[in-house]
């Protein structure tokens, strides 16, 4: 199924993100977490394309297994370090594997790499290729607290435009934290003409020391409540399990009662964490 089929319906929906195994290690505990995943008949299911690209293969086994179990795949895909050969054989391949909707990323940059192939700059650059390849659905990720590289919302709102002008035809947020900031976000969005479907990401941190790295990457902004809860259980991973879960489910009810509704749940290859986000939802999604 293509994913804006499922995006412009009213019904809410949540769907998961996974990784996949770096190169080299165990695929049964990623797969085992998959077909968890999968048995919850999510919306569909993200599969990041791994730090530089180098996972690529591994991306496409697991979004070819996701197909096998009956639900929808998203594949990451990235072409900051790629050509444009390798881009064309890996649509060839997610094509053969069939995967129908791909999320096109410019990647970030490799650590310490200074020569690239500089076939592709941008996200657009890849959404239009894709674009003109046909046959997939195309989406992008969008940053309500700006990307990182961007130092004003403006800009990088009219660079979410161009991604959209390229193909995209829906976008996924970063994870927040305060609900807010995604409304006034979509409002600023909305007023620049982009009006394909937002799926709001939600991270459910479930762990005391997820917090410090979430802040180190994104400079996500933790509301005073959050932090509280953080102070009050990161150290006992049962209570903070419990209270992540609970925090999650009530950004997500939230975001639904605000006609928001589609989300997507990082859930960091933790089945169980899907588990518990749909038990305390499923009245709400199967309504």
């Amino acid at each position: 199924m293509k994913i804006p089929d499922i995006l412009f319906s009213a019904k809410p929906s949540v769907s998961f993100e996974v990784f996949p195994p770096k190169q080299n290690a165990a695929f049964e505990p990623i797969v085992a977490a998959v077909d968890r995943l999968c048995a919850l008949k999510p919306a569909f299911i993200s599969v990041t394309y791994g730090a530089g690209g180098g996972a690529n293969t591994n991306t496409r086994t697991i979004a070819e297994h996701i197909v096998r179990q009956g639900v929808t795949p998203l594949a990451h895909l990235t072409c900051l370090t790629s050509t444009r050969e390798k881009i064309q054989e890996e649509l060839a391949a997610l094509r053969s594997a069939g995967v129908a909707n791909i999320l096109a990323l410019r990647g970030d940059r490799p650590v310490g790499e200074t020569e690239l192939p500089g076939h592709y700059a941008h996200a657009s650059d890849l959404a239009a290729v894709i674009r003109d390849v046909g046959g997939f659905s195309i989406g992008g990720a969008c940053y309500p607290e700006c990307h990182p590289e961007c130092e004003h919302l403006a800009d990088d709102i009219e660079n979410l435009k161009k991604k959209v002008d390229a193909g995209v035809q829906f976008l996924t947020t970063q994870m927040f934290f305060e609900n807010n900031i995604l409304y006034r976000y979509l409002a600023k969005v909305r007023e620049h003409g982009i009006t394909v479907p937002v799926v709001a990401g939600v991270m459910p941190v479930t762990n005391g020391k997820q917090i410090k790295r979430i802040c180190q990457l994104s400079g996500t902004y933790l509301p005073s409540r959050f932090k509280m809860i953080v102070d009050k259980f990161g150290e006992k991973p049962d209570q903070m399990f419990s209270a992540g879960i609970a925090y999650a489910t009530e950004q997500i009810i939230d975001l639904f009662a605000n006609g928001v509704n589609h989300v997507h749940v990082y859930t960091m290859n933790k089945p169980e964490i899907g588990e518990a986000i749909l038990r305390n939802l499923r009245s709400i999604v199967e309504a």
